[in-house]
């Protein structure tokens, strides 16, 4: 009983990691954001590698196999979509408008088999609450709502206001739960004595006590401290 066991383990770890490292070849994509080829791919994989840990009987390697095979399908068609935008357009689908100018196009929305209730729930999603509101609104190959809003309904930035915002950039982040990104350090043009010179006369305090640091885009050195307290009363 306990070399069942055993097996069954054993075969759990190799199939998790073979299909991790094969989902991880596939790319980077949210869920949300899978198309439907990449959806049902995702699904059959899943179902592959259940038969071969439920049957034991089952030679690992016909349950590799066939991930394997998916997985290099979905590569090559990949690479297709990418090269032929005809290919994109039958496997992906397009985008669909379904409210125009303020309109919606109930046709369209009755062809997509998609209803004015999901419509409003995906708009809510995004805090617009009425449909007047909206210039225009499509519905992503992945199902997802992506809505234009009237040109006196969008919220303010500063190009309306003629204003041109100094760049900001991303900040590099140095420290890590006490431990220094050596990589990231070199990439900001900083060295160790710097750090640690800027941590003991600014913020009183080492490398070791740092939970996190990171280096903004005006050179700012931004530093959340290891042992932070709660200061707020606590509720009874």
């Amino acid at each position: 009983m306990f070399k069942v066991y055993l097996t069954i383990f054993g075969r759990t770890v190799l199939l998790y990691l073979a299909v991790l490292v094969l989902m991880r070849i596939m790319g980077k994509r949210e869920v949300g954001q899978l198309s439907l080829f990449d959806l049902v791919v995702a699904i059959m994989i899943a179902e592959l590698a259940a038969i071969p840990l439920s049957e034991t009987s089952i030679p690992i390697s016909h349950g590799i196999l066939p991930i394997v095979t998916l997985v290099l399908l979905q590569m090559s068609l990949a690479f297709i979509t990418l090269k032929s935008q005809t290919a994109r357009k039958v496997i992906e689908g397009t985008p669909s408008i379904i409210i125009e100018q303020g309109r919606i196009l109930e046709e369209e929305m009755r062809r997509l088999r998609y209803n004015v209730d999901d419509m409003m729930s995906q708009m809510r999603e995004q805090g617009i609450y009425r449909i007047e509101e909206v210039e225009y609104a499509m519905l992503e190959t992945n199902g997802k709502l992506s809505v234009i809003l009237k040109a006196d309904k969008r919220p303010v930035i500063p190009s309306d206001l003629g204003l041109t915002p100094p760049y900001e950039g991303l900040p590099v982040p140095l420290i890590s739960d006490g431990r220094v990104h050596q990589e990231n350090l070199a990439l900001a043009k900083k060295n160790m004595a710097w750090l640690e010179q800027t941590l003991a006369s600014q913020h009183k305090c080492g490398i070791a006590g740092i939970l996190y640091a990171t280096l903004d885009p005006q050179g700012k050195l931004i530093v959340y401290k290891k042992g932070e307290k709660k200061k707020t009363p606590q509720g009874r």
